[in-house]
């Protein structure tokens, strides 16, 4: 809605990202008065790590501090657009799926809300409607531009491709739509299952949020784009003020939620966050840099999955202590504080070395 008031995206980005993280700080006691009053407290698993006990109770679904204040700034400060769009359907889409799931749990007072199949089945909607946009949602053509030594100019890309890096692009065809639903629906539930320490879901994501932002507005810019040889995205730039609003907004409930939390965002809000991560991932083009970007939520994902079958294989012995894998350090006599803060210096040098592969022609000419 402002975005004609301020033409500059810098500037946008930054407005956006400073409402957001106001308005977090403002609204976060009255949140987390409101979910106490309505007795909207975190369960702990049984099998958990003990020392979590005494967090039961704690307010939980408290996702709503960051995204209420992030979608706001996104309206106010992004140019909308079928990128931007798709982003805030993503984002809130997962996150309505989230909440669900808390408010199940709180009904049935247990740490399992939703089943698996009721929530990879939102989880597939969500990820086909985004990928049914970019596929056949008619926009300006993404270019891919030419080195000189190829003559210069751009070459025109299907809407189906996808980057690779150091290497160019890849057009995935009538695999695209399938590729695209597994990328968004493991980015949410990879987020998810990062979320179990204090801060650590919150500081993680706003660490690769800046990478994305970035990818945001090289993807979005011709001649940025040139240099860094990657493809020419017209309109991905507005994705930028998207991410530097969650940014925003998670570095506002991190004033709650760092060590000892005052409150939980729970699955409305590590879900909502998985799902903005993949948008800003698969809108870019950048699926397979989110790899590296994301490589802590993907880990995370990895530990869970080779606990999981490695117990039904051996029939009951297990990998980890404990997964996701952040338990296991737990398990292993690590403080909650310094698990958390090495994974983010984990997630912040993987957000480093994504970027550089992203801007490897801009960096080594």
């Amino acid at each position: 809605m402002l975005s004609s008031l301020f033409p500059a995206l810098a500037v946008r980005i930054v407005l956006s990202a400073v409402t957001s993280f106001v308005l977090a700080l403002i609204i976060g006691p009255r949140v987390i008065d409101a979910l106490k009053e309505r007795q909207i407290g975190q369960t702990i698993r049984e099998e958990g790590v003990q020392e979590h006990r005494k967090k039961a109770g704690i307010p939980t679904m408290g996702g709503v501090i960051f995204l209420a204040p992030a979608v706001l700034a996104t309206l106010l400060f992004a140019g909308l657009n079928l990128y931007v769009c798709l982003g805030l359907v993503l984002c809130l889409g997962m996150a309505g799926l989230g909440m669900m799931d808390d408010l199940t749990k709180v009904i049935k007072a247990r740490s399992l809300g939703l089943t698996p199949r009721q929530k990879l089945a939102g989880q597939i909607v969500c990820g086909l409607v985004a990928a049914v946009g970019l596929r056949y949602f008619p926009g300006v053509p993404s270019e891919l531009p030419l080195p000189a030594a190829q003559g210069g100019g751009t070459l025109l890309l299907a809407n189906s491709f996808i980057q690779v890096p150091r290497w160019g692009f890849l057009d995935l065809g009538i695999l695209y739509l399938p590729f695209i639903t597994f990328v968004v629906v493991a980015f949410t539930n990879a987020v998810n299952l990062n979320d179990g320490l204090d801060g650590l879901a919150a500081g993680s994501v706003a660490i690769s949020l800046v990478p994305f932002a970035i990818i945001a507005v090289v993807t979005g810019q011709a001649v940025l784009s040139r240099a860094a040889g990657v493809a020419y995205i017209p309109g991905a730039g507005e994705l930028a003020a998207m991410g530097a609003a969650l940014f925003g907004g998670c570095l506002g409930f991190l004033w709650y939620n760092a060590h000892p939390a005052q409150v939980f965002m729970g699955d409305t809000g590590s879900m909502g966050l998985g799902g903005a991560v993949a948008a800003l991932a698969v809108c870019t083009r950048t699926e397979l840099l989110a790899v590296v970007i994301g490589g802590l939520f993907v880990v995370e994902a990895l530990s869970v999955v080779m606990q999981v079958s490695y117990f039904k294989w051996t029939k009951g012995q297990r990998i980890f202590r404990m997964s996701p894998i952040h338990h296991h350090f737990e398990l292993c006599g690590w403080a909650e504080e310094k698990v958390v803060t090495r994974f983010w210096i984990v997630g912040a040098a993987l957000a480093l070395a994504g970027l550089g592969l992203f801007a490897g022609r801009l960096l080594l000419g």
